[in-house]
């Protein structure tokens, strides 16, 4: 089963021998069979690099331009994969990119933790940056097509889109299970950062039970018995290691508007079910509405990040119980979306937000409308 990739032909556009083409995305995504294709797009023979191996981190750690002409020899490109594993490694991509123009250099990452500080300053003007995640509606419905994307949308939302959950039907649990307790935690467990992984799981547990509720950091140190800014400081690295992501609220004008609490979801579905260790159905679930609400904004998410979306996201609520479920703000202009399961259920936005900020008609987004949001990048449609 072959799933084709939008980033493909994104990435294809941003060939360039004077700069790195580096991705970026969390483990078993499908970032190493997206940049091999796009390597053999450019030559048929290319240098394939594996930042896990200790041959390749100890070559790349310290190394030289004169070292770097013979260990890259005649290579026309370079793919190194899993560049975090690599001490210092911006400083030898500098080298290559400085001093070998005739060679395009691809390189992956599944955490921004340490390429982050590592990379910015020597590649700054020098690299194409891009994100990649599990597989998004889109790239499901264009390469399976619309009754398989539409028919097992009950399936996502449980166990969600990593490539090898969709491609292996029947083995969602076992291969979820192996993401969960391996690969999820590879990058963060190295990181200095992480001194108690126990903490972590916690953190995780929590964040989990609260999808599509407000979290405030003050009662979750009280509820997993870290201070506030341990707990803070772990979730950022969780969502620099592409687990989970932030919404920030949106507060400008109203002196009621909440600004201190964020919502956080998780990438992916399955990953979320996988560590609360519930599989069950869709019609038997009683957190449905969480599930479809962490579903459609991770889903929207890689529609933006593959498009060149450059604006902000965001949720709203009042002290007074107003909300928002979802906001997206681009050159100026407002657009709220609420998501609602049940297609029939009754929403009522509320006018004090219509009233203060000039926004774009509301949208409901439900279980029979979400293909078209999740489809196409445009704001034109009402």
């Amino acid at each position: 089963m072959h799933i084709t990739r939008v980033l493909f032909e994104v990435l294809q556009a941003k060939i360039d021998y004077n700069k790195v083409i580096l991705l970026l995305g969390p483990r078993q995504v499908g970032k190493t069979t997206l940049v091999k294709k796009l390597a053999e797009s450019i030559s048929s023979s290319f240098l394939y690099l594996n930042g896990d191996e200790a041959s390749v981190q100890n070559s790349l750690t310290e190394t030289s331009i004169s070292f770097l002409k013979s260990y890259l020899g005649q290579s026309k490109v370079v793919v190194l994969d899993e560049a975090q594993r690599i001490p210092n490694i911006g400083i030898a991509l500098k080298l290559i990119v400085d001093n070998f123009t005739d060679i395009q250099l691809i390189v992956t990452g599944s955490s921004a933790l340490e390429l982050s500080n590592s990379i910015n300053e020597p590649l700054t003007g020098r690299k194409w940056e891009y994100k990649m995640y599990p597989l998004s509606w889109m790239e499901i419905n264009h390469s399976l097509g619309m009754p398989e994307a539409l028919g097992s949308l009950n399936t996502y939302l449980v166990f969600g889109t990593y490539p090898e959950v969709v491609t292996q039907k029947g083995n969602e649990i076992p291969v979820l299970t192996n993401l969960a307790t391996s690969y999820l935690y590879k990058d963060l467990l190295n990181f200095q950062g992480i001194r108690k992984p126990e903490l972590l799981n916690k953190i995780l547990q929590a964040l989990a039970w609260q999808v599509g509720s407000e979290v405030s950091f003050n009662e979750l140190s009280r509820t997993v018995q870290a201070d506030k800014v341990t707990v803070s400081n772990y979730i950022d690295l969780l969502e620099k290691a592409f687990i989970i992501r932030k919404l920030n609220p949106f507060s400008r004008n109203l002196r009621s508007e909440i600004s201190s609490s964020r919502k956080i979801y998780f990438i992916d579905n399955g990953i979320r079910n996988a560590i609360i260790g519930n599989y069950a159905p869709v019609s038997n679930r009683s957190d449905i509405g969480a599930l479809w609400e962490n579903y459609l904004i991770s889903e929207r998410q890689k529609l933006l990040a593959y498009h060149g979306f450059y604006g902000q996201t965001y949720f709203w609520r009042t002290s007074r119980g107003q909300e928002i479920d979802y906001i997206e703000e681009i050159d100026g202009k407002l657009y709220p979306f609420e998501f609602k399961w049940n297609p029939k259920a009754k929403v009522k936005f509320p006018a004090a937000f219509q009233e203060t900020y000039s926004a774009e008609k509301p949208r409901i987004i439900h279980r029979e409308n979400y293909w078209e949001w999740l489809n196409s990048y445009s704001y034109t449609k009402a």
